[in-house]
């Protein structure tokens, strides 16, 4: 049975790691990943679910009995906010906008007032913030933490309406209510990450295969745009990494350090399940797709080349660095997801 690497030696100690907005794909990826480390794991969560780890309701807009969980604890892992994966209407975009400002803004407050706070404190972030290009731009463009970010960011009113400019903004806004706040005991994180690929149901990897299988898994749009993306077990064991090494601060890209253009990655897919052809799908497809599914066609258009420079340089090996193994890594846990 396949089972997920150390990334560091353990601790001398279980650590208390709380999860804000970890019910989630990525806080079940993290809890579960923890918690099998034989670290204690408290999620907070707007909704109780049964869990093999502790759960605690909150909000992410006001104190209550929660903050009582983050006194004395090791480290918070913040992950709140409103899926992206919707059409940008303008509710939804007020919704994705202050889910992740006001519980960033709320956790900032009640870390500074604690008499022990976590001496750490990984935000969630997202490589929305770099430029992107669409189509017949430089689709090729490498991009780590010192590249530039996306123009519309500094759009103010243009950058909300549009699309492309919207989630720079949110992100920029994101990091900002982040790393603004007082928390001088604490060491701050932003996990800038790329699409975390898990066999998990309903996840984008779960989506995109069950294209494959239906004979639909060709290139989409010119294929040329690059994908940013990370295999769930290298999530975690960055994370895990990050925790460990108590010199490391500031915004890391969490990407694989080999994205890949679209047609590509989708073939790689198509070998992994056995698949040998799939029809493309044209950028009108797309869009009128997404449109239906009150979704956004960006999210696969967009190209964005990241890459995970600081990981790199501070030492961090990837059990999965290309595609092609990691999507027959992940192929091998749906078929056995059930055992």
């Amino acid at each position: 049975m396949h089972t997920i690497a150390d990334a560091s030696p353990r601790p001398l100690r279980p650590l208390r790691i709380i999860l804000p907005g970890g019910s989630g794909l990525l806080g079940q990826v993290l809890a579960r990943y923890f918690q099998e480390r034989g670290h204690h794991v408290t999620v907070l969560t707007r909704g109780p679910y049964t869990a093999p780890w502790q759960t605690v309701h909150w909000d992410g807009e006001h104190d209550g009995p929660w903050t009582e969980y983050l006194e004395g604890a090791d480290i918070c892992i913040n992950l709140a906010g409103r899926s992206v994966n919707c059409r940008y209407h303008a509710e939804n975009r007020q919704v994705i906008y202050n889910s992740r400002i006001q519980s960033t803004l709320l956790l900032g407050r009640v870390i500074a007032g604690l008499a022990h706070p976590p001496t750490l404190w990984l935000n969630a972030s997202a490589i929305a913030l770099y430029k992107r290009v669409v189509d017949t731009h430089r689709v090729d463009l490498p991009l780590d933490e010192t590249s530039g970010v996306e123009e519309g960011e500094r759009m103010g009113a243009a950058a909300w309406s549009s699309s492309r400019g919207f989630m720079a903004r949110v992100v920029r806004d994101w990091e900002a209510a982040f790393f603004g706040s007082a928390t001088p005991r604490t060491r701050k994180v932003a996990l800038r990450s790329a699409i975390v690929l898990s066999p998990a149901p309903g996840s984008v990897f779960a989506v995109l295969s069950n294209l494959v299988r239906l004979g639909l898994g060709g290139k989409q749009g010119n294929g040329r745009q690059f994908v940013s993306w990370i295999h769930q077990d290298d999530f975690a064991r960055a994370v895990e990494f990050l925790i460990h090494r108590e010199e490391l601060d500031g915004p890391f890209n969490i990407a694989a350090p080999n994205p890949l253009p679209n047609r590509e990655f989708m073939a790689a897919l198509r070998e992994a399940w056995d698949v040998p052809n799939g029809l493309p799908a044209p950028s009108l497809a797309i869009h009128i797709g997404a449109f239906l599914l009150r979704a956004q066609s960006q999210l696969v258009l967009k190209s964005c080349r990241v890459l995970p420079g600081r990981l790199l340089d501070a030492g961090f090996e990837f059990e999965f660095p290309g595609w092609p193994e990691a999507a027959e890594d992940l192929v091998w846990q749906w078929r056995h997801r059930n055992d």
